[in-house]
């Protein structure tokens, strides 16, 4: 494998960063995952245009344009040969002293990886997921924004533990008042009585590509996605359940906290979108190969 690291490639097991970056020191940075799909990649231009709204909401100055983020990302997928893939955009704030002060860092740095992931086992796909809900709650909209994608990211980790703990490969977040924010690494949706219902943004729901982009499918098909304060009441009682995100894409969802959703079974609404979704991802995206 092949790794960007400011302007050059790298040997994976020679691509190294600073143990003074404060990216490293402090989880000073930002990052985007990103995907490609037969030798085109998903919504490159959203992913670049939410980064640097991430940038400019945590004062960082992003050191390439986006012409040169989207060509270094093409040439990480090019070096390693890859048509489909999983690519892990890192900003960091770069090196500096082991002080907080961002200002004693010169230069942010710019890490770019390309590979395969597969998030959930396929049998999620076809017969849905359990899911619970977890006791960490979501980071205030006042100590960190939670639209911010940072490297800071240990709120959803300690999320993702108590998941596992639980038996459960993902979990539910609620917000400091007790409404549904989202996932440890996904947007939720769910539908009720025909509609299609998600948690709003200040909620504490991360702007989400793939969320989006099933609310514009949903839309194509008559069905407005409603953004609208949850609770775990509402999910209990939902018709279906399901979890969008880059890396996920659109996984049913068939059992909160013990509770049976709908049948017990993936949901016509959300296998509709699922298929649309894989669709879309066969014939939209910025071409890695001319």
């Amino acid at each position: 494998m092949k790794i960007y690291i400011d302007g050059k490639f790298y040997n994976e097991r020679d691509a190294k960063i600073s143990v003074f970056d404060h990216g490293l020191l402090y989880g000073d940075g930002l990052f985007e995952g990103i995907r490609a799909y037969q030798g085109r990649i998903f919504k490159l231009k959203e992913h670049i245009d939410r980064l640097h709204c991430s940038a400019r909401s945590i004062l960082l100055r992003l050191p390439l344009t986006s012409r040169e983020l989207t060509a270094a990302i093409i040439a990480t997928c090019r070096q390693n040969r890859l048509r489909d893939a999983y690519i892990r955009l890192v900003v960091t704030r770069g090196i500096g002293t082991l002080g907080l002060n961002p200002n004693r860092c010169k230069r942010p740095s710019v890490i770019i990886i390309a590979g395969k992931i597969t998030l959930y086992p396929a049998a999620f796909y076809e017969r849905g997921m359990e899911i619970i809900t977890v006791p960490t709650t979501r980071n205030l909209h006042s100590a960190l924004n939670p639209a911010i994608k940072s490297l800071n990211y240990l709120n959803n980790v300690l999320a993702k533990i108590e998941a596992n703990n639980g038996g459960c490969e993902e979990a539910i977040m609620l917000n400091a008042e007790g409404f549904v924010a989202e996932c440890t690494g996904d947007n939720l949706f769910i539908v009720k009585d025909g509609r299609l219902l998600t948690p709003p943004l200040s909620a504490g729901a991360l702007y989400g590509i793939t969320r989006q982009v099933v609310m514009e499918l949903a839309a194509e098909t008559g069905r407005k996605a409603i953004e609208s304060n949850l609770t775990r009441y509402d999910l209990f009682n939902a018709d279906e359940c399901f979890l969008t995100g880059t890396a996920a894409e659109l996984v049913p969802v068939v059992k909160i906290d013990g509770r049976v959703i709908g049948n017990g079974k993936p949901g016509r609404v959300t296998r509709g979108l699922m298929a649309q979704y894989r669709a879309l991802t066969k014939v939209s995206g910025e071409p890695i190969y001319d």
